[in-house]
C-alpha cells in the first residue's frame, strides 16, 4: 500500500531527497544509463555543480539511505539483463502519480538546489524542462502547491527582509534555516540601448549640437546676450 500521507510532512531525510533528487535528473539527461548503479548514484549526489550544499558521501552511506528509500517504496532495486552490478530506480510516479514531466523536473531541481525563486528554477529545468515563459513555470508550480494529496511545494512570499517570493519542496518536511535576504540597494543600471537605438542618440545629440550653434549665431546676429 502507498504512503499517501500529506507531502508536507517530512517523509525523506536530506540525504534521501538528494537520491532521489539524482534519479529523477538522471533519468531525464542520461537515459541511456538510467537506471543507476550506487557507484554512479555516488558521483551524482556528490557532484559540485546543480547541488546546493555540495556533499561528500561514501558508497556505505547511501546503500543505507537506498535501503530505508526502497522499504518505504520510493526506490526500487532492479537487475538488467546482462549487468553484473543492481541498479536502482526511483517510484516518484507510484508516490506521486499525478506528476508529468514539468511538475517532476521542478520538483527534482528544488530536491537538489533548495528554495529558489522563479526565475532560478526556470533557468535550472532547462537541461530537464524546457519552459517558455515565467508565467508557465509558476502555473506548474500552483499545482504542486495544490496536489490533490497534499501540497508537494511551498511559497515563500516576499516581505520584510526577502524581495521576491521562493519556492520550496516539502517532502524533506516544512522549510527551516531559510534566512530572509538582505535588503541590499543596488544602483539601477542604465539600460541597454539597441543599435537601432544608439544610432538615434547620436543623431539627436548632433542635431540639438547644431541647433545650440545656430542659436547662438542668431543671439549674437540680434546683440543679444545670454
Amino acid at each position: 500500500m502507498e504512503d499517501t500521507a500529506p507531502a508536507s510532512t517530512p517523509q525523506l531525510s536530506a540525504l534521501e531527497a538528494r537520491i532521489i533528487g539524482c534519479l529523477i535528473e538522471k533519468e531525464i539527461t542520461l537515459p541511456d544509463y538510467y537506471p543507476l548503479t550506487l557507484n554512479a548514484l555516488v558521483s551524482a549526489c556528490n557532484q559540485s555543480t546543480n547541488r546546493d550544499p555540495v556533499m561528500s558521501l561514501d558508497e556505505g552511506t547511501v546503500q543505507r539511505a537506498l535501503e530505508g528509500l526502497k522499504t518505504r517504496g520510493w526506490v526500487f532495486q532492479v537487475t538488467v539483463a546482462g549487468a553484473r552490478v543492481q541498479k536502482f530506480r526511483h517510484n516518484l510516479k507510484g508516490k506521486l502519480p499525478r506528476l508529468e514531466k514539468p511538475g517532476s523536473s521542478l520538483l527534482a531541481v528544488l530536491l537538489l538546489r533548495g528554495a529558489q525563486t522563479v526565475g532560478e528554477l526556470r533557468q535550472r529545468t532547462e537541461r530537464l524542462q524546457t519552459f517558455p515563459d515565467l508565467e508557465s513555470v509558476e502555473a506548474e508550480l500552483t499545482g504542486l502547491i495544490s496536489y490533490p494529496e497534499g501540497p508537494v511545494v511551498a511559497c515563500l512570499p516576499a516581505g520584510p527582509g526577502r524581495r521576491v517570493a521562493l519556492y520550496a519542496q516539502l517532502l524533506t518536511g516544512e522549510p527551516s534555516g531559510i534566512a530572509p535576504q538582505e535588503e541590499i540597494i543596488v544602483p539601477a543600471a542604465a539600460p541597454q540601448l539597441s543599435t537601432e537605438d544608439q544610432e538615434w542618440k547620436q543623431r539627436m545629440e548632433i542635431e540639438i549640437q547644431l541647433l545650440k550653434t545656430q542659436l547662438a549665431r542668431l543671439k549674437a546676429s540680434l546683440g543679444v546676450e545670454d
